[in-house]
């Protein structure tokens, strides 16, 4: 018998909607995800992904967690394309890409619930290192 602890093997972020039918139009039509799977008579949840990432959106009105407190960072090879696309498509940006001493390039963008979204990639730039 094998000696080696349990493997976790993926992880979904589900953020929680006010409006899942705009919600899942915004990802759709505005960040660029796919619809992959819709649940509920009437629509509750959602997965979408676009290439490596899933997300999921869950209605309100099926938990007791309120919309709109959810983040992710979402790693990209290429986040000033990524920032034009976005931002082409209406994206809610908050901030441009910038550099930031902790070694990444990135920027913020939220959902009509004000769900944060930020997506970076990594720098030349070592990170700033504490001084004692």
């Amino acid at each position: 018998m094998s000696q080696q602890p349990p493997k976790m093997a993926g992880a979904a972020t589900v953020f929680v909607v006010s409006d899942i039918a705009r919600s899942v139009t915004h990802y759709r039509d505005v960040l660029g995800f796919a619809v992959t799977f819709e649940y509920g008579a009437p629509l509750s949840y959602a997965c979408l992904c676009r290439d490596e990432v899933a997300l999921h959106l869950l209605a309100a009105h099926q938990t007791r967690r309120l919309p709109g407190n959810g983040a992710i960072c979402v790693f990209v090879d290429d986040v000033d394309a990524i920032h034009a696309e976005l931002a082409a498509r209406g994206a809610n940006v908050l901030k441009p890409p910038q550099n930031y001493d902790y070694g990444m390039r990135d920027f913020d963008v939220v959902d009509p619930d004000g769900n944060q979204l930020t997506f970076g990639m990594g720098t030349d730039e070592q990170p700033a290192t504490p001084r004692s």
